[in-house]
């Protein structure tokens, strides 16, 4: 048992016997941690850093997997949710909050006409799917990037066990910035297509007007477009992805940073179809939930007030400036590289001749954590960052980088790791 962890192995061992993974959420699990040199329980966060069950200090860059934008305990949130508190939570009726929310949503998003709250991402993608295809009479899903659990997106996947078999053959991927594959999908199944959905921005920026390509073909097929926005919503532009590219879907689908780590999410779209809302069944207790929808109310107005997206922007540069020198300097782009957007960007690890990616990315969290940086590879930024936590992020790269590259080259990776090395399980993207 590792010193540095003893409670949070602790905990895990006894949360494994009540919590399948002993985490209600897969990224936050083990077969995404290393056990033996990682965290497991967090005690309290505070802006941009958490505290582990062990008292260990992190400057966090993985923000709750991207739902805190603001920072940990951002006072005008909290102070939101506590004066709402005070008048009480859930009701027997709606709660004016919500049509105030969905009027900021309309408001803001170019898609947004009407609004439909739910509480996680999953919820809103299968609401579009459902609304889509109640619109269009159609089946047929083609989907591009990580839309949740439900079945009709995760039977097209690796983690597939436990979806129908009818249901799997109904979902279709195609490639991201390759409008050739979401075509050949269009010639193969005509007229049976009722919605194209994916992450607008994610690992990459859409190339070759690809997202224009796309609207073209689906609007000429006649289904329905969905911008997948749980992440780049209120993170990339005030309106999404859609609005800093331009392109303007069918529906589209919020959360994350929506409400700084509150539980919502939200579906949005042209009043004509939404209006669909009302014939199918798309109901649950919790969508109107006050505390959430107070802490967005507190989100969206600090976001419209603030220069909070730009920041975020412009940190990120700096961020994404100093891995690429880093790279150079370490002449390591066979090993490693980096992509997205300045507020939302990623480490890719590579396999090489001495050691695989999943090896590599090991041994990378392992030295991180040392240094009381906690990153799983993505580089998560929230407004409670400063140029100093940049500066603090580089230094440890600095050190983490130079010594991943020269026990590369020299084959000697494995004899450092202190664990047993992640293995691949399930790729959302």
């Amino acid at each position: 048992m590792s010193i540095r962890y003893k409670c949070s192995e602790e905990l895990l061992e006894r949360a494994l016997r009540t919590i399948p993974l002993g985490s209600q959420t897969f990224s936050k699990s083990k077969t995404q941690i290393p056990y033996g040199v990682s965290p497991f329980f967090v005690e309290h966060a505070d802006g941009a850093k958490f505290w582990d069950v062990d008292g260990n200090e992190y400057l966090d860059f993985t923000n709750a997997l991207a739902c805190v934008t603001l920072g940990y305990r951002d006072l005008d949130v909290d102070n939101a949710v506590r004066t709402q508190m005070e008048n009480g939570v859930t009701f027997s009726l709606p709660h004016q909050l919500e049509m105030e929310v969905a009027e900021v949503l309309v408001d803001l998003i170019p898609c947004a006409e009407k609004v439909r709250f739910a509480k996680n991402g999953t919820d809103a993608t299968s609401g579009a799917i459902r609304v889509s295809r109640a619109y269009t009479g159609r089946e047929r899903v083609a989907v591009c990037g990580y839309h949740g659990w439900q079945d009709w997106y995760i039977g097209s996947t690796t983690r597939d066990l436990g979806v129908p078999k009818a249901v799997k053959a109904l979902t279709h991927p195609f490639t991201y910035n390759n409008a050739v594959s979401l075509k050949q999908l269009f010639d193969t199944y005509p007229g049976e297509f009722a919605a194209v959905i994916l992450e607008p921005l994610s690992g990459a920026f859409p190339e070759n007007g690809f997202l224009d390509k796309v609207r073209t073909m689906v609007s000429e097929h006649g289904a329905l477009l969905v911008f997948d926005e749980t992440v780049t919503g209120f993170r990339v532009s005030l309106g999404g992805a859609q609005e800093l590219f331009g392109v303007t879907p069918d529906l589209a689908t919020f959360g994350k940073g929506i409400a700084n780590g509150y539980p919502l999410s939200a579906l949005v779209g042209k009043a004509e179809y939404m209006d669909v809302v009302e014939k199918i069944f798309f109901s649950g207790t919790f969508g109107g939930e006050t505390l959430s929808l107070a802490a967005a109310k507190a989100v969206l107005n600090k976001l419209r007030k603030e220069p909070v997206l730009q920041t975020l922007k412009a940190r990120g540069e700096r961020l994404l400036a100093g891995v690429n020198q880093l790279i150079a300097e370490f002449a390591m782009p066979d090993l490693l590289s980096v992509c997205g957007h300045p507020s939302w960007s990623f480490l890719v690890f590579k396999d090489a001749p001495s050691c695989t990616s999943w090896e590599a990315k090991t041994y990378f969290m392992q030295e991180m954590f040392k240094r009381g940086v906690f990153t799983i590879g993505a580089q998560t930024l929230s407004y409670a960052h400063t140029d100093a936590h940049i500066t603090q992020l580089l230094v440890a790269y600095k050190e983490v980088f130079g010594q991943l590259a020269q026990l590369a080259r020299a084959g000697e990776l494995q004899s450092k790791l202190e664990c047993e090395p992640l293995v691949p399980l399930f790729r959302p993207r």
